[in-house]
């Protein structure tokens, strides 16, 4: 190993760890390999020092190209594939880029911007420069409205929690991720398999379920992580049946009780895990009990360094592996004074947990009374019969607003839904203030999911 004080991807591949792959519908490629070939057709020194936007449509040389490019490139920006058109010239004004490796070279060429074509017919990699610098990567946030804002990570912070675990014991991993990884979540899978020792199968957008699973179950995955929803729609599929990963892990969304305990029964000799993340407080911590929420016993300074603290109901992180800073003209305050990120995710404590009741920014409003949906949803999905389920308001000529919840019942529930719609109101009173209880039921064969793989909620 060079006496450079920082590491990049490709220390992390050696010619003697075999047999590790990283795999889409189409193909797959062994890591390893990566080390002999190019993606970028050998032109990766033309991108020494420069801030790059990383474009490419697939997740396979999405993978490839960050590989290639960290400790190349000054700046990565991982660009997702529903990114809003309207808004890539002021990321690329943002981050300064000057430089774009793509796949899709007319999309770009009015980008005024320097383009390399990505390109999986892979040359040998002659004259690759060698890592030179600690590349800052660049993520976007989701689920706003407007320019999404540009987070400034390192790979440190990035791997900070993967690299403490050390390499997995006994037969090395194969994860696998409903996520993109060009999303904080994905890119957290895809950097475990590469720094710890295993191999990747990658989703893709528009494929069935149940062909991604008889994919998982094709390449031997052990490990997958989604949100609750895209759990919440395998659990749905019907798919499960054949496919028993040792690891499943959630992350991204509330983890209620009802989920946790429906991949139990669809997975039972696995270990069923909750995670917290997110772009700008990196990893949080994990929980493993089988239980939603976390204990109370987490407050504070945990042993991997990261130590939490509520202000005023909102969950606040600090840690090394936080973002360290928003990038260009949304480049407001990431810390408060102390250090501390403040998530915008609100918890309460209920005896010795904690319990997720929502996010600050989502808040409805029911006769003049804020409410969390998240919370109501929680009451409903614990219904035997119901699958998964969205809350909003509606206005009422009478009280302003109401509260009505889309509900999705369970392929294999043979109540009525009249009776399922009376036992669900009845819950709701039972568990609910009043001005939380749904005015109205309506059962619905679907959910929504956005790209980042949340409970889609621009419509509520």
């Amino acid at each position: 190993m060079s006496p450079r004080e920082f590491f990049a991807l490709r220390d992390y591949l050696s010619p003697e760890l075999k047999g590790r792959m990283i795999s889409d519908a189409r193909e797959a490629v062994s890591l390893t390999g990566v080390l002999q070939e190019s993606c970028i057709v050998g032109r990766s020194s033309e991108l020494s020092g420069r801030s790059v936007l990383l474009a490419v449509s697939g997740q396979l040389m999405t993978a490839l190209a960050m590989i290639e490019l960290d400790g190349i490139a000054r700046r990565l920006l991982l660009c997702p594939p529903d990114l809003d058109p309207n808004h890539i010239q002021a990321l690329i004004d943002d981050v300064g880029i000057d430089a774009i490796v793509t796949d899709r070279p007319r999309r770009w060429s009015d980008a005024g911007v320097y383009l390399i074509v990505a390109t999986r017919e892979p040359e040998r990699a002659t004259g690759r420069p060698n890592p030179a610098r600690a590349t800052e990567w660049l993520m976007l946030t989701s689920g706003t409205s407007g320019v999404p804002k540009i987070v400034g990570h390192t790979l440190e912070g990035l791997s900070g929690a993967i690299v403490a675990e050390g390499p997995a014991r006994g037969t090395p991993p194969v994860w696998a991720t409903f996520y993109d990884i060009r999303r904080y979540g994905g890119l957290q899978i895809f950097l475990r398999a590469v720094i710890g020792g295993g191999s990747m199968v990658l989703s893709e957008p528009s494929e069935p379920i149940a062909d991604f699973v008889a994919r998982l179950n094709a390449r031997g995955v052990t490990h997958i992580s989604g949100t609750p929803s895209h759990w919440r729609k395998l659990l749905m599929s019907g798919a499960t049946a054949g496919f028993s990963p040792r690891h499943v892990r959630l992350s991204g969304e509330i983890a209620d009780q009802a989920v946790l305990d429906g991949l139990k029964q669809a997975f039972p000799q696995a270990s069923i895990g909750h995670a917290y993340a997110s772009t700008e407080a990196g990893i949080g911590f994990a929980v493993s009990d089988g239980l939603e929420g976390f204990p109370a016993a987490m407050i504070g300074t945990n042993r991997d360094g990261v130590e939490m603290k509520v202000v005023a109901g909102s969950l606040r992180i600090r840690s090394r592996r936080t973002a360290h800073a928003y990038v260009g003209r949304q480049a407001v305050a990431l810390m408060d004074a102390e250090g501390f990120v403040d998530t915008g995710d609100m918890v309460e404590l209920r005896g010795d947990r904690y319990h997720f009741v929502g996010r600050r920014g989502g808040i409805i409003n029911i006769g003049g009374l804020k409410v969390h949906p998240e919370e109501i949803e929680a009451v409903i999905n614990r219904h035997p019969a119901v699958l998964m389920s969205r809350a909003k308001s509606r206005r009422s000529p009478i009280t302003g607003a109401i509260c009505v919840a889309d509900v999705v019942l369970n392929e294999d529930s043979s109540r009525g839904d009249a009776d399922v719609r009376v036992e669900i109101i009845a819950r709701c009173r039972s568990e609910l203030a009043a001005h939380k209880v749904p005015a109205v039921i309506r059962f619905v064969p679907s959910l929504d999911v956005t790209p980042a793989g949340k409970l889609a909620r621009a419509d509520a």
